[in-house]
């Protein structure tokens, strides 16, 4: 430590402070600029207040903690989120590649819309009931067994949980009480159970879903076709989007097989060229009707009693006076 916080706080060996001050009511206990012998098992970074002063100092933030509605404590260190109390404004926090192993203290970040937990320790979704304004949720790269506790917040979008250790259709069962997400990552993790799927059918506002490194999809035969066709609302599955056609064809082949399937991408192609040769058309006539312009333009230039000698003339015979007087 560079300094301590006041002449009661000594360092135990490890960087962190240990209040050895023994009077009644010591302001090093309170004011959350040093910790007390009971957290000694806490080694490494503490988010106190003055290592967050410290931080927006550095990162040239406010220096008045509530004015704040970003704050980057990435890649610090810490092993809880605590001290927050006073930055009541915050939209996003960074807290990713921590080493945190649960979700609390974010009780007075009622405002917050984006909060950023991956590449953490963390095992549990816990202590969000009160981020009722919270859009983004990112949990990737930890150790979640279950995703839970995510209904209390009525306009969750985005979510994103790969690299976790969900595993049984239970572990995602949660997900039938959160309609307002739109987007889900629950890419990489154990999932083999094809019954997935019918979970993620009760998420009315799906759009975006990620499956891949998953057992299951080896077990839906036709994965691509069978999903969009089951998930209608979807726009983009896995590593590329679903346009309209893919929808159609596949559609065409749930209804009737490979041969309904070449009919309807035939009939898509015979409207893409079609419309492809609307625009060439177009186009053709576009440049037809520019020419036809600047021809008559041309002829009126040229007419009767206004061809170029006699411009010419005219233009020479004006000169002439002009000069002359």
């Amino acid at each position: 430590m560079d300094s301590l916080p006041n002449g009661d706080c000594a360092s135990d060996g490890n960087a962190v402070p240990v209040c050895k001050s023994d009077k009644p009511g010591s302001d090093c206990k309170t004011n959350g600029d040093c910790q007390d012998s009971s957290s000694k098992k806490d080694i490494g970074p503490r988010m106190t207040k003055k290592a967050l002063r410290e931080i927006c100092k550095q990162q040239k933030l406010y220096s008045t903690p509530y004015l704040n509605d970003t704050l980057y404590l990435h890649y610090k260190g810490f092993m809880r989120v605590e001290n927050l109390e006073e930055y009541t404004g915050l939209k996003c926090l960074w807290l990713e590649c921590n080493g945190l192993t649960r979700i609390e203290n974010l009780d007075a970040q009622t405002e917050l819309r984006c909060l950023f937990l991956h590449q953490n320790l963390i095992h549990k979704i816990e202590n969000l009931d009160h981020l009722q304004k919270l859009d983004t949720l990112n949990l990737s790269n930890n150790n979640i067994k279950t995703i839970e506790n995510l209904s209390c917040i009525q306009v969750l979008s985005t979510l994103q949980m790969a690299h976790n250790r969900l595993q049984t259709l239970e572990d995602v069962q949660h997900l039938e009480e959160c309609p307002s997400i739109r987007v889900l990552d629950i890419s990489n993790n154990k999932l083999d159970d094809p019954a997935v799927i019918n979970v993620l059918q009760k998420m009315p506002n799906l759009h975006v879903l990620n499956l891949m490194g998953n057992e299951l999809i080896k077990k839906i035969p036709n994965y691509r076709k069978m999903v969009t066709v089951q998930l209608q609302m979807l726009t983009y599955l896995d590593d590329r989007p679903i346009f309209p056609k893919d929808r159609a064809c596949a559609e065409a082949w749930y209804r009737g097989g490979r041969e309904a399937e070449k009919e309807e991408r035939e009939r898509w192609e015979t409207r893409e060229r079609k419309k492809i040769q609307d625009s060439i058309d177009a186009l053709s006539e576009i440049r037809r009707a520019a020419e036809e312009r600047k021809n008559q333009k041309k002829k009126k230039k040229s007419g009767p009693g206004n061809s170029p000698g006699r411009l010419h003339y005219e233009k020479q015979k004006e000169f002439e006076e002009s000069y002359c007087s």
